[in-house]
Formats: structure tokens, sequence, C-alpha cells
């Protein structure tokens, strides 16, 4: 294939030359000129079936596959690299610099060699940039939790990942970071269990609160009748029963999260204030012995 392409491109420079030559033109000026005018013409016809082609085609079958627009972008500069590096290989062949490819392609292959070993975390964050692409653990707008960091995600290329936090900081993350460690998407399916526990006192009646805790999940708009909230006693601790309340809430976001769960628990207490029941803090009893010593001394010195 790249035999025949330079044949071809030999041909077409000669026959440029000799072209150039028959107007007149002295055989030196006519051999470059004859080069350079083969140069361009392959490259610009290369170039331009790419861009107006091949690209558009490549860009029809990702949104077919339903690729996000910013997992596209980088894709289609990298096609348009490729078809320039493509277009200036063949237009050397037709210049007639067959011994200038071979020598490109050893110089690239040295440089790819030395770029390999000085960008290796480079290297592995594009690396891990394409598998965030492919396996979508995460879309632009979604909240992800991280190693103990969570926020909104911005913005997704090869290389890092754009967060920004809840106290509107930016955080630019290398992609290897999402990729080798685990990755919480709370908003990854259309809803999300809230699990919230309530403490109650030991004399206070189980039943009267399980009551007001199901009664609160179903009045409020943003918790889902369907699955159904559920109420389980989840511990007897020092100085409380703990009822953990597992309620539903539809397309969730990090907001609706936190104002849904405030509000809950709000009404919630309101309720129990209004029924006596007690929701008690941690307390601890103390027993033991206390001694004084030197007291006759004291009191001697007193008299």
């Amino acid at each position: 294939m790249t035999g025949a392409a330079l044949q071809v491109g030999v041909g077409l420079s000669g026959s440029i030359t000799r072209f150039l030559a028959g107007l007149g033109l002295p055989d030196t000026v006519a051999g470059l000129l004859g080069q350079i005018l083969a140069f361009v013409a392959v490259f610009a016809v290369i170039y331009l079936v790419g861009r107006n082609v091949l690209i558009p085609i490549i860009n029809r079958m990702m949104i077919s596959r339903e690729l996000e627009a910013h997992a596209r972008r980088p894709i289609r500069r990298l096609l348009v690299v490729i078809v320039a590096f493509v277009g200036i290989t063949v237009a050397f062949g037709a210049a007639g610099f067959p011994d200038f490819l071979r020598s490109l392609a050893t110089i690239a292959a040295a440089a790819t060699l030395a770029i390999g070993f000085a960008m290796q975390d480079v290297l592995k964050n594009f690396v891990s940039g394409i598998f965030i692409y492919t396996d979508k653990p995460f879309r632009i707008g979604d909240w992800i939790q991280w190693d103990g960091n969570s926020g909104i995600v911005e913005d997704i290329s090869f290389r890092v990942t754009r967060i920004k936090t809840f106290d509107n900081e930016l955080l630019t993350v290398p992609n290897s970071q999402l990729t080798d460690g685990v990755i919480k998407n709370p908003v990854a399916k259309g809803q999300l269990r809230v699990q919230v526990p309530f403490g109650i006192g030991y004399d206070d009646d189980i039943e009267t609160a399980t009551d007001i805790i199901l009664e609160e999940a179903r009045n409020h708009e943003g918790i889902l009748e369907d699955p159904e909230p559920t109420v389980r006693l989840t511990e007897l601790g020092d100085s409380s029963v703990t009822l953990t309340s597992r309620v539903w809430i539809g397309d969730p976001s990090r907001s609706d999260f936190v104002r849904t769960r405030a509000e809950y628990v709000q009404t919630v207490k309101r309720r129990f204030d209004e029924e006596d029941i007690n929701i008690p803090y941690p307390n601890r009893t103390l027993g033991g012995e206390l001694t004084l010593s030197g007291l006759g001394e004291v009191e001697s010195v007193g008299e």
C-alpha cells in the first residue's frame, strides 16, 4: 500500500515537473515547484476529504452510540491530528521523499519511547480518561463521592476531571484517581434510598413513634410512596432506642437529598414534641468513693 502510494506520488511530482518544464522553466526550478505543488495538492485533498467526509461520518457514529458531547470534542480533535499526519506523510511521498518518511518513522518511534518514559503519569491519566468515557461511571452534572471528597462533575477531559465542591471550590482531579479507587454515584439511578435514624427514650412507646415516622414520610411530597417507607428498630443504645427510617426520593441530587432529609427530620421532631416523645441525649452516671485526707490539719490551723 505504501509502495504503491509512493509510486503514484513520484509519478504526480514528475508529471507536474514535466509540465512546468514544457512551459519553459529551468529543470531545477521545475523540479522544485513540481515537488512543492505535489505536496500541497495531495495534502489538501487528503485533509479536506478527512475533515468533510471521514470526521462527519465518525461523528454521526458517536452520536448514534449516545456518546456525550464533551466526549466527542476531544475525539474529533484527535481525528483532525491523525488526518493531518496522514496527509503530511502521503504528501511527502507524493513529493518524492521516501527516505524522509523512513527517517521520520525512526524519529517518531524513538520520540514515542522517550515520551512514554517521561510522561507515564500523563499517559496513565489519558488511558483512565478513555475508561471513563467508555464505562460511564458518572456524567457531567452528577454528584459523586470518592476518597472522602464529594462534588458535582463540571467537565471531563482525557487527562483530568473538574469537580465543584459544595463549598464552591473547583477540584481538578487526575482521572487515574477516579478509576483506581471506588466512586460512589448516588444519582446514577432514578431513585435514592435515604436512611434516617431517630432516637427515642426507653420509656416512650415504640409503636406510636413508628406511626409518626411513617405518617410524616407519607405526607412529605419529596418522598416516594413506592417503594413505601419503612421503619426498623436497629439499636438499643446506652440512653436511647434507635428507630431507622428508610425512605426513597426520586430524581435525586445533592440539594434535593439535603433539603428532603432536613424537612423530614424537622417534621418528625415537631410531632415527637407534640406527643411528648423524648429524644434523649447521651448521659453517663459516675459512681465511686471520694476520700479526703488532711482535714485534721486544716481544723488545727483554723483553731
